[in-house]
């Protein structure tokens, strides 16, 4: 007795299907194989790389940090505003400019403050913060590219309305010198900052290549020379000021350095320098993922091992 046409059609398709199926399953098996391979050899990698993985993202870090405390450096004392007015390289205290053992000397420090001198002038890299001491600051001085503090103009200007005086060759020396010092700390400082930015953006490249450490050790190196001659530059302004000043015993001016900007400027070096230890040590230690792909280094027990 025959099967109907209809039920033989169907025993047909699924014989047709299961054929195709079996026929197909070697290949869909083989695949499978495949991507459980490179899943396995990810998750290697991964492993492999992972200490110079946390090395390259701790030098990123590291940029970070150094980067937000040259932006306080760099920022400071532009504004009359909290924390801001507190960053400066030194404050010039002159509200007793004239000792108390002069007679009259509180008449004639009322005088001087009458006729424009300030208790106080505090400076920073881009500009010059003035005031009273039960006032605060009262003015600072637009920002200035490559600025430099000459405190003798800033006296003749508001002091003595603009009158000339005649220096000593030795106060012009200093003053040049002084100008030549802080145009270098001020572009010392900003580049320094650049590079900084940049380098948290490009450290974590130092996983994928050996190579891309040189490129990056150079750059690391570059970045804290400079942090490292601004410090340099300003901690010896800043105490070089100080000596100077409360050295003239006839007047009484004394000179507060700036600990906030002290501290900025030495943890910006210190991170600068953490972040291009461990970009040199790169070039030599830890797998990355390089050695790995041209069998330089094999993964064992997860981690990256010489053949």
């Amino acid at each position: 007795m025959g099967l109907p046409a209809a039920l033989r059609s169907r025993l047909r398709f699924r014989k047709e299907k299961n054929e195709s199926s079996s026929a197909s399953s070697p290949t869909s098996k083989e695949q499978q194989l495949a991507q459980d391979a490179e899943a396995n050899n990810n998750v290697g990698i991964k492993r492999a790389t992972r200490m110079r993985r946390g090395f390259a993202m701790s030098a990123s870090f590291a940029y970070l940090l150094s980067w937000i405390f040259l932006v306080l450096i760099l920022i400071g004392n532009t504004h009359p505003r909290p924390v801001l007015d507190s960053v400066y390289f030194f404050k010039l205290d002159l509200a007793d400019i004239i000792p108390t053992s002069v007679p009259n000397a509180s008449l004639i420090n009322s005088i001087a403050q009458s006729i424009g001198l300030h208790d106080f002038y505090q400076v920073g890299l881009w500009n010059f913060c003035e005031g009273y001491l039960n006032v605060g600051i009262t003015y600072c001085s637009p920002p200035q590219t490559l600025y430099w503090f000459n405190p003798v103009e800033i006296l003749m200007n508001e002091l003595l309305s603009g009158a000339t005086i005649a220096l000593p060759t030795q106060v012009i020396t200093i003053l040049s010198v002084l100008r030549i010092t802080s145009q270098i700390m001020f572009g010392f400082f900003l580049t320094a900052a650049v590079l900084a930015f940049l380098m948290v953006l490009l450290s974590p490249l130092a996983v994928s290549s050996r190579w891309w450490s040189l490129p990056l050790a150079v750059a690391s190196f570059l970045q804290v020379m400079l942090v490292l001659a601004a410090s340099v530059v300003g901690t010896a302004i800043s105490v070089a000021f100080k000596y100077a000043a409360e050295a003239q015993s006839e007047l009484n001016i004394r000179v507060v350095v700036g600990i906030k900007m002290l501290v900025f400027m030495w943890l910006a070096v210190g991170f600068s320098i953490w972040a291009f230890a461990v970009h040199s040590g790169m070039g030599c230690c830890c797998t990355s993922k390089r050695d790995l792909k041209i069998g330089r280094r094999v993964v064992r027990a997860g981690r990256g091992v010489r053949e």
